[in-house]
């Protein structure tokens, strides 16, 4: 093994590295008086900075969750690294030469492994980059000429490409010195019949850098038509690359960033490209993953929160762009910054964008136009027929609890008088009342999840209700066994194999349902998982793909299991068709419908003919509109759905 390394090298290395310049990679820092830095504490989440920076002790401490020590330390515990592997890395950056105890040297094998991954990335860039300006990437050079991306474009994103063979950068790496143990294990190379092969061969390549600007994985894009792989096929999870906790382009735009207090979210590398080109310079993408609750902590440590930060999502206007925008609005209330969506004309993204009508028409797309929290309600309210009083009723109970999630009162009640006239119900003061009381339940609940009205069917069992673990690593089944002599049971469990098996049959009408429309916890966790990977519709002409999405969205073994089970279960009718799906749509429906209406009508007997005249008939009213749409399901069946 290696020896220990050389003491007073440790000490040299934490000399030259000022410990404000380490932090300041990854969130932003301002003046705490008395020569001290604060900002938001990379180590918990936090809306007000309790970390702290001593640039002349070298130290930092956080007084939230009492984390501290030196820049070793810290970057010790932010990416993961053991002691030597830290002291390596910042001795790299500051052109020190470490010496050990035994030998006097370290040989390139024995050392750290998370070392030598990044080691071999930062080789592989060099050498796709190199393979660019060759004769055979002539067709990668002309795929970025099109899209309006010169040479030096190409240079300043890295951007390069991975030749046709088998083995071009294996055999380049195993020439650096690197084993094929560590080649797998980076995810460059794969096994092949005779030995580790590149993963990557004939692409265009993207390498994606984390916050502190090292080389952790490739995103690739097809060229030719003969390439049987994805379109975009990116590093897979390794020790050193985690696709929800990168963004594409956030170590070059993280400085303006922090300046500018806002941030741009567009939906590809090329789409970054456009944006910096054009002078929008605080462009960051997701790496083939939705936006989500670890992108949001790095950007928050960077916006620091202040009042006047803003986040504008770009996503195409196409149904897979609106659905993409209501996933990132999931987690827009983890946000203190004010988050806005832009949607440019035609549909176009900002590459296409730039390339039909210039940097100006780009920079004037991300201009903060529609908060992202109308954009979800006029998305939702739109898949209600709202000429009917069932249609007001059914939007309103998906759409209240979405306003009730704002937190700031005066927003909320300002959004609540919105909604109402988008819904066309002129009883402005119901919809104000009935956003109020969802907000009521939803903190009743202890803040946990987004606000949702009270829990229905088997979910009153359940303290954390089926959103309550949202999100969360350990959500999934919990709660009563299922019972598959329930009726209810039996109905949601041939709903969820039809949005699995046969997603035309019940798309787009499923995705507009609830988890807690689901009355066993396995069951709305397998829908939460569907929602998670893009809703069935997306299941439509492509099977394979979707149900790998959802098996991925799984938040554990027990709900991907449950997943699998149900994708290959026998359907109970004799003919699947769109008649038996509407059945067991409106069903499942109805019984939510029927709870609900059981829990309000308890609600208007608690408060008997005494309670506030106001508040009784706004309740006598809710229950009016549900039994009129609970009437129209049984009449009308899947048409009123």
């Amino acid at each position: 093994m290696a020896g220990r390394i050389n003491d007073d090298d440790v000490k040299a290395v934490r000399d030259a590295v000022p410990i404000d310049a380490v932090v300041s990679e990854y969130l932003q820092l301002r003046s705490a008086g008395g020569g001290n830095l604060k900002g938001l504490c990379p180590f918990h989440d936090e809306k007000s900075p309790s970390f702290q920076v001593s640039p002349s002790k070298g130290l930092f401490h956080c007084f939230g969750c009492q984390e501290g020590g030196d820049t070793i330390a810290f970057v010790m515990k932010l990416d993961h690294l053991s002691f030597s592997e830290t002291v390596e890395r910042l001795a790299a950056q500051a052109g020190i030469t470490l010496r050990y105890e035994e030998g006097g040297y370290n040989p390139a094998s024995q050392r750290g492994e998370r070392t030598r991954l990044v080691e071999a990335h930062k080789a592989a860039a060099l050498f796709y980059a190199e393979q660019l300006s060759g004769a055979e990437a002539e067709i990668g050079r002309k795929f970025l000429a099109e899209r309006g991306f010169d040479q030096a474009a190409a240079e300043h994103f890295g951007v390069g490409y991975s030749p046709v063979g088998w083995d071009h950068l294996t055999s380049h790496l195993r020439g650096k010195g690197f084993s094929d143990k560590e080649l797998l294990l980076s995810g460059l190379s794969q096994d092949g019949r005779r030995g580790p092969i590149d993963r990557f061969r004939g692409r265009l390549m993207w390498p994606i850098r984390d916050i502190s600007g090292e080389v952790v994985g490739f995103g690739a894009r097809k060229l030719r038509d003969d390439d049987n792989g994805p379109k975009y096929l990116n590093t897979p999870e390794t020790a050193i690359y985690k696709k929800s906790q990168v963004l594409y382009g956030v170590d070059l735009a993280k400085k303006d960033i922090a300046k500018a207090s806002r941030a741009v979210v567009v939906e590809g590398y090329t789409d970054v490209m456009a944006c910096h080109l054009a002078g929008v310079t605080t462009a960051i993408a997701t790496c083939g993953t939705a936006f989500g609750a670890d992108h949001i902590k790095i950007l928050r440590r960077l916006l620091m929160d202040n009042g006047s930060a803003r986040v504008i999502f770009t996503f195409d206007g196409d149904a897979a762009g609106q659905k993409a925008a209501l996933r990132a609005f999931e987690d827009d209330q983890k946000f203190a910054a004010e988050t806005y969506i832009a949607i440019a004309p035609d549909n176009m993204d900002p590459c296409d964008l730039r390339l039909a009508k210039g940097d100006e028409a780009v920079q004037d797309l991300v201009e903060p136009r529609t908060p992202l929290f109308e954009f979800a309600i006029r998305q939702i309210v739109s898949r209600y027929a709202l000429e009917t009083p069932a249609g007001r009723a059914a939007a309103l109970d998906e759409a209240a609890p979405i306003v009730a999630r704002i937190k700031n009162g005066a927003s909320q009640h300002e959004v609540a008088v919105q909604l109402a006239g988008i819904l066309g119900i002129l009883d402005t003061q119901f919809v104000v009342k009935r956003v109020a009381q969802v907000a009521r339940w939803a903190r009743d609940r202890g803040g946990r999840g987004p606000a949702a009205p009270p829990e229905r069917g088997s979910r009153r069992n359940d303290p954390q209700g089926s959103h309550g673990a949202q999100g969360t690593a350990g959500r999934g089944p919990s709660g009563p066994a299922l019972n598959l002599r329930s009726p209810a049971h039996r109905t949601e469990r041939e709903l969820l194999k039809l949005a699995l098996q046969r997603p035309e049959l019940v798309s787009p009408a499923f995705d507009a349902y609830g988890g807690d429309e689901f009355t066993a916890q396995p069951y709305a966790a397998v829908r939460r998982a569907i929602e998670d990977a893009g809703g069935a519709e997306q299941g439509v002409g492509a099977a394979f793909e979707y149900l790998a999405r959802v098996r991925d969205a799984a938040p554990n073994d027990a709900v991907r299991a449950m997943v699998t089970e149900l994708a290959v279960e026998v359907f109970h009718g004799k003919t699947i068709d769109e008649t038996y799906a509407g059945e067991q749509l409106v069903q499942v429906r109805l019984r939510a419908v029927d709870l609900r209406i059981r829990d309000v009508t308890g609600t208007l007997t608690r408060l008997g003919t005494h309670s506030d005249p106001e508040h009784y008939a706004a309740v006598q009213n809710e229950l009016w509109v549900l039994q009129q749409y609970g009437q129209s399901l049984r009449n009308q069946g899947a048409a009123a759905l």
